[in-house]
């Protein structure tokens, strides 16, 4: 079986976010928002733990997403729409309340852009 070889800063980030994954976890009425970042494109996740479902997923990748904002994903920008985005779609689900998984990347430029929008579009954390 073939190892994988990822890079250090890499490596840092993976044991950042077990450290962070200890204390966090999502239930139904208050989710977990995973975010994954590449370098052109941003993931996010609302995550109910106990019952290991996803509620709620969006990229910038997806079609809908690309379809309303464009093609740009991988700047702060793209971010901030995200962000707008993913708060505005589980407010219609009815979910409020979130605890806020930045997957181990600091909390700074795109990762920070994404939460600000979410807060400004109705989402607390």
């Amino acid at each position: 079986m073939k190892k994988k070889i990822i890079s250090q800063s890499e490596l840092g980030r993976v044991k950042r976010h077990y450290r962070i994954r200890k204390r966090l976890s999502g239930t139904k009425e208050v989710p977990r928002l995973i975010v994954h970042r590449s370098h052109n494109n941003i993931y996010v996740q609302l995550v109910d733990d106990v019952a290991n479902h996803t509620l709620l997923s969006l990229s910038t990748n997806d079609k809908a997403f690309k379809k309303e904002f464009g093609a740009n994903g991988g700047n702060v920008d793209g971010a901030k729409k995200v962000g707008a985005y993913i708060a505005r779609e589980s407010v219609k689900k009815g979910i409020q309340k979130i605890i806020f998984d930045r997957g181990g990347y600091l909390y700074h430029g795109r990762v920070k852009a994404l939460a600000d929008a979410a807060r400004e579009a109705g989402l607390k954390f």
